[in-house]
This record gives structure tokens, C-alpha cells and sequence, in this order.
């Protein structure tokens, strides 16, 4: 999908970045900070700060109301457009089609048979035709503007989310984005001042925070079952060598050449969202500040010496993404939260999701946990033994979901169509989005001043202080 909305000459398009190498593609240089639409955060501390301690983020000045707490108008349908039908948006369309009060009418990727695949899908189904945009990579503003989409869904390469987010909003629709919601750490701020100003939600769809696993933690957290929580660790450790290199798996090496732009996390929701979560993080807590260090960057390279042939696009590549980065957030109450980010090396998918507190600990890959007084003698306890008593009523309600990933993407879009349908608060906003994408920006920032902490703005304008219900939702009657 394009990059730009039409009139921007400044961003490349989606066709520009898939065309060219990383010597001239890049979007985001690794020169300096403005690049990453950092301002002041661009290296060390200040000189005027205390040694060690990252300069205060500027926080603009407020142009709209918040959003925190604000409801959707209620609905009897929900009427869905769905922007990029390649591996996520062509799999998750399923999942929309299947529930009752949601109607997909608009759909949108410039690559033609994937579109009319998805449209064949709706009309089977059982729904109407639906609206397809096919034209060029800006046909999405097209499909923003229709009188009768109420909720936009984004599932298209990096780079391309940020003026995707904006031109929904601008539109007057909700809109959901897959992750990370944007690169740069002013398009973060752009989108929670957009939200703000159109009134419309815009929401890092983070499918890991609906995890049978996640959910329950949640909830034994809120329960004081950890006591008072002290650190927690999120990840997403995936080799995905052999996809990256795919000529077929994505459209494109859009996300290869991610690894030749940015040093630092490039994907840290999955792993970031749920911990957060437990937290509090912008419900009575929130984050302040990262430190990230990262390892060399060679795993693509010795990828691709094994298994490309000579002349393949790759070998024109530089490789400067970190094979693992790791980072280390604070909240205001002194917690510590440690996020990983490795996809570029042989290993078992773990997104680590543990939490610790006064009382105990819970780990999972595999999950596993010990609190007291329910254990002793340093052996870990069952996990599945709290399912009873801890399972969200969303996994009670939905025993076995329909859908990828052990549900956890049923369970998402099924709990954001009935916030819609009976005028609910969302159970994430765009103050989640902006802070839990934060880490890709600014871990690369931190990176390069050799791990300096960097400050992470404080989207809430405030709004933190003020406890708030979350994913740990009632079941509405």
C-alpha cells in the first residue's frame, strides 16, 4: 500500500521501497535523530540533567479533549473497510465475517487478485458485494471517504500506517491498525493529537493482549495474586529468516529492509502490550524512560551467504538492524519492564510474558508460575490450576475460538465489534498505541548513544493518574 497520501512528494511509495536497494530506499536513516522525527531525544542526556537520566520529552501543547474513557456511538451494524489483504488482512477478514452485527462493504490493495479474492469471501458469506479499490496505492483515501464505513482496519507494510491511521480519521472513521501503529516518534504524536481532534479512536490492534494466557495473568495481577508488582519481560523472538527472504511470503522485502534502516526494536507490541497491561502503564502507572543495547548484526548476512543465489536482489543489502536487542523500561513507580526483539537468529518463538511481584512470579514458553502461599521448596506450580477461577469471561464465553494464533485474534476482533455495537469504551486507545510502539524509535535513539535512557513522552497528557478500566473488562449484561 502506498506510504503517502497523494500530494505528499516527501514519503516514498510502497512500489519505491519494494523496487529499490537499502542504500536507496531509505526511509529512515541511521545518521541522526531527525530522521526518526525524534527532536531532543536524538542521543545522550542533556548536559543540565543528572547523569544518567534522559532529557524531559517535550510534551505539546493538548489541541482537542482526550480520549481516555470516551465510548463509540452505538450501533446495531458495525460496517468495516479493510485496507491490505496480503497474509494478515486476507486471513483476518474471516474472522470479521463471522460474527453477527458486522458487515464488510469496502476493501482495498492495489494487487487485484488479492482484492477479489477477499470479495469472494464476503459474498459467500452471505453478504452483499463489497466496494473494492484496486485503482493505484492511494485508492485507500478513496475508501476512508465512503458515508458508510464506520470502522477502518489496516493491515499493510511499516510504513505505510501512519498515513493510513491519518486519512481514516480524517475521514471521521474509527480505525484499528496492525503493529507497529508508526515509525517515527512524531507520527505517534500526530495520531494521538488526530484522535483527539476528529473524536475517532484510533487503536494498536495488539492481538497477543487477548492471549488465554495473558488474559489470565491480567486478571491475577488485578487480583493481588503477584502482591505489589515489581518487573515483568516481553518479547517477540521469532526467526523469520527464511520469510524475510521468501520471493512470495510478503509483498515485497518491505520487511527485510527494515533490518538495513533501523538498529533498534522494530516490533516491540507483542511482547510490550500485555506487560503494560499488567502494569497499569497509562491506567495508574506509566512508562517514563528506555535503555537499549544491541548485538551485532549478522544473522541476515550469514542467511544469505547460505541460501541466496548470486545476483539475487538481497546482495546489495546492508544489514545494520541488531540480531537481538534488548531494552529496559521504567515506570513512575520504579517498576523495570524488559523487552527482546530477535528475529534474525535460530531459536523457539517466545514472546518470554513474565510478571513478578512481592508474592511471586510467572513465567511462560512454557507457562509456569510460584507465589505464595501456594507454593514452596522452589518448585513451579501448574498454571492451568487458575483457569478456573482467573480466565477472562471473554475465554470462558469463547472456549474455542475460531482463527489464527491459539484465538487470540478472535478474541480481539470480537471484543472490538461489541465495544462498537453497544457504545463501550474501547478497552485500548491511542495513548496504548503511541506508547507501546514508542520502543522502535527510541530504542534505536538509545542504541546509538550506547544505550543512554531515553524519555518516553507522556501521551496522557496527565490522564495517567486517573485509574481506568482496561482489557480486564466486565462482561457487559
Amino acid at each position: 500500500m502506498n506510504d503517502a497520501a497523494p500530494g505528499n512528494q516527501d514519503s516514498p511509495s510502497r512500489r519505491s521501497v519494494l523496487r529499490t536497494t537499502a542504500g536507496a530506499a531509505g526511509v529512515v536513516g541511521v545518521s541522526g535523530a531527525a530522521g526518526l522525527g525524534l527532536g531532543p531525544l536524538g542521543g545522550a542526556a542533556a548536559a543540565d540533567t543528572p547523569a544518567g537520566a534522559p532529557a524531559e520529552a517535550p510534551v505539546p501543547r493538548r489541541q482537542g479533549s482526550t480520549m481516555a474513557g470516551v465510548p463509540f456511538e452505538q450501533r446495531s451494524t458495525v460496517r468495516v473497510g479493510i485496507i491490505g489483504l496480503g497474509n494478515r488482512g486476507g486471513s483476518m477478514i474471516d474472522l470479521f465475517l463471522a460474527l453477527s452485527g458486522v458487515r464488510v462493504v469496502a476493501l482495498c490493495d492495489p494487487v487485484k487478485a488479492k482484492a477479489e479474492r477477499a470479495a469472494a469471501k464476503v459474498v459467500k458469506a452471505g453478504q452483499p458485494s463489497p466496494a473494492v479499490y484496486t485503482k493505484d496505492e492511494g485508492d485507500y483515501v478513496n475508501l476512508c471517504a465512503r458515508g458508510d464505513v464506520d470502522f477502518v482496519y489496516v493491515a499493510t507494510p511499516w510504513e505505510s500506517h501512519f498515513e493510513m491511521a491519518k486519512a481514516a480519521m480524517l475521514a471521521g472513521k474509527h480505525v484499528g491498525v496492525e503493529c507497529p501503529v508508526a515509525m517515527r516518534l512524531d507520527e505517534l504524536w500526530a495520531l494521538v493529537d488526530l484522535s483527539e481532534r476528529t473524536r475517532r479512536h484510533c487503536m494498536q490492534l495488539e492481538n497477543c493482549c487477548y492471549g488465554r494466557n495473558e488474559m489470565r495473568v491480567l486478571r491475577m495481577a488485578h487480583a493481588g495474586v503477584f502482591g505489589e508488582l515489581l518487573h515483568g519481560a516481553g518479547a517477540y523472538n521469532h526467526d523469520l529468516r527464511e520469510l524475510m527472504f521468501s520471493p512470495t511470503y510478503y509483498e515485497g522485502p518491505w520487511r527485510r529492509l527494515w533490518h538495513t534502516r533501523l538498529r533498534g526494536d522494530l516490533y516491540p507490541n507483542h511482547g510490550f502490550g500485555p506487560v503494560a497491561n499488567y502494569m497499569d502503564v497509562n491506567r495508574g502507572d506509566r512508562v517514563v524512560s528506555i535503555s537499549s543495547f544491541g548485538t551485532p548484526s549478522l544473522g541476515l548476512a550469514e542467511y544469505r551467504e547460505a541460501n541466496m543465489p548470486p545476483g539475487d536482489p538481497s546482495w546489495k543489502e546492508t544489514y545494520i538492524g541488531s540480531d537481538r536487542t534488548i531494552s529496559m523500561v521504567t515506570t513512575a513507580k520504579g517498576r523495570v519492564i524488559r523487552l527482546e526483539h530477535d528475529v534474525s537468529t535460530p531459536h523457539p518463538y517466545s514472546r518470554i510474558n513474565s510478571l513478578g511481584g512481592t508474592k511471586g512470579v510467572f513465567e511462560d514458553y512454557p507457562a509456569r508460575i510460584y507465589v505464595e502461599p501456594d507454593h514452596k521448596g522452589h518448585q513451579w506450580g501448574d498454571f492451568s490450576a487458575y483457569a478456573t477461577e482467573f480466565d477472562h469471561w471473554l475465554w470462558k464465553e469463547h472456549a474455542n475460538p475460531p482463527g489464527g494464533h491459539g484465538g487470540m485474534d478472535y478474541i480481539m476482533v470480537y471484543r472490538l465489534m461489541q465495544c462498537m455495537r453497544l457504545g463501550l469504551v474501547p478497552d485500548f486507545d491511542v495513548y496504548d498505541a503511541a506508547t507501546w510502539t514508542a520502543p522502535v524509535p527510541l530504542s534505536h535513539a538509545s542504541i546509538k548513544a550506547k544505550g543512554a535512557p531515553q524519555q518516553i513522552p507522556d501521551f496522557t497528557r496527565g490522564e495517567w493518574r486517573k485509574p481506568r478500566s482496561g482489557v480486564d473488562s466486565v462482561k457487559p449484561r
